[in-house]
């Protein structure tokens, strides 16, 4: 079979987003366009990116677009008049609308038309879960949709070693999005559980490290970006990973801990009870009394086997990869 050129188009290089990048390097003849996020910057560099973005549709087979943005505006766009075709990977935040917490591409009028236009004509949309799958369809019709979820490498993402009496949440913060990612919850139950070290792993983008670190009990520790192997060593330490955010889409370090025998403890928004299904413990957000309580639970609780065992049946590498391969014949239909 004719192996499809594919134009790989992407506001941002993720961890994820790298993943499914190697896979269809190792596939397909790929080129790569990194957006920064759409048309922005000075007129010579709008320019530029969008000649970019035409001229790999003209040179490819398949647009595979990460995020439903402006650059995946274009390109579908291109793709429906050169009868090329298009996969737009949703991560969420596009089809997001949540005016309590000002999150989501919805509450710009602007950029949910585009949204519109991109899930209404592109050949095939994911969704990284059921979740997302609901906002999606709730948002427009698209020709096609899947649930793909995102794959973790399970044989890097292992356990090894004992566990520790360490409750650990791993997260990108910044002061507009520490109660979005449940920051207070999670240092509000490390003052009810003294015993136990709790530690945030973050790379902050302005001043809310310092904000948090004022009012922080002694026993929870700072660390600031770390490498994936520093990563991967506190996952195998900790015996409690903590998602308390208000949602998430998915939740790939949550997965990546897990996939570590770390026991999970989630709040019930977004994807989050889907990926810990009945290996950990879900809790109304921003309940810190109950929250501690399954806390506490959890660093006694020996789920941690049961954890992995999930993440290796439902959200491997593999069985993306393998899902991914199958929707790209498909599409060369």
């Amino acid at each position: 079979m004719h192996r499809p050129a594919i134009l790989f188009l992407t506001s941002g290089l993720s961890s994820f987003v790298e993943g499914d990048l190697r896979m269809l390097k190792a596939s397909y003849p790929v080129r790569v366009v990194a957006t920064g996020g759409g048309p922005t910057g000075n007129f010579g560099q709008r320019l530029s990116l969008v000649h970019s973005i035409l001229s790999g549709v003209l040179r490819t087979d398949i647009v595979f677009a990460w995020f439903a943005h402006n650059h995946s505006y274009l390109a579908v766009m291109a793709v429906r008049l050169l009868r090329k075709k298009s996969l737009v990977v949703v991560g969420g935040y596009e089809v997001a609308n949540e005016p309590e917490i000002g999150y989501g591409a919805l509450l710009d009028p602007a950029m949910a038309g585009k949204v519109r236009y991109i899930i209404e004509n592109a050949d095939c949309i994911l969704a990284v879960s059921e979740f997302s799958r609901r906002e999606i369809l709730a948002v427009a019709e698209p020709r096609r949709i899947e649930t793909i979820y995102n794959g973790i490498d399970t044989s890097l993402f292992s356990p090894e070693g004992s566990k520790e009496n360490i409750v650990l949440t791993v997260c990108l913060v910044s002061t507009a999005n520490i109660r979005v990612k449940g920051l207070d919850t999670f240092m509000d139950a490390a003052r009810q559980i003294p015993e136990a070290r709790f530690v945030l792993i973050s790379r902050a983008l302005d001043g809310a490290l310092e904000i948090l670190k004022r009012d922080a009990p002694a026993n929870v520790e700072f660390v600031g970006a770390v490498g994936q192997a520093e990563l991967i060593g506190w996952y195998r330490r900790a015996k409690v990973y903590c998602q308390l955010s208000y949602r998430e889409s998915f939740g790939v370090a949550l997965a990546e801990a897990m996939s570590c025998e770390c026991v999970p403890v989630v709040t019930d928004r977004g994807a989050l009870p889907e990926v810990a299904g009945d290996t950990g413990f879900v809790v109304p957000y921003a309940d810190t009394h109950v929250t501690a309580d399954a806390i506490s639970q959890a660093l006694v609780a020996d789920t941690g086997s049961a954890a992995r065992k999930r993440i290796c049946e439902l959200f491997s590498r593999e069985q993306r990869e393998q899902e991914l391969r199958r929707i790209i014949a498909t599409l060369q239909l």
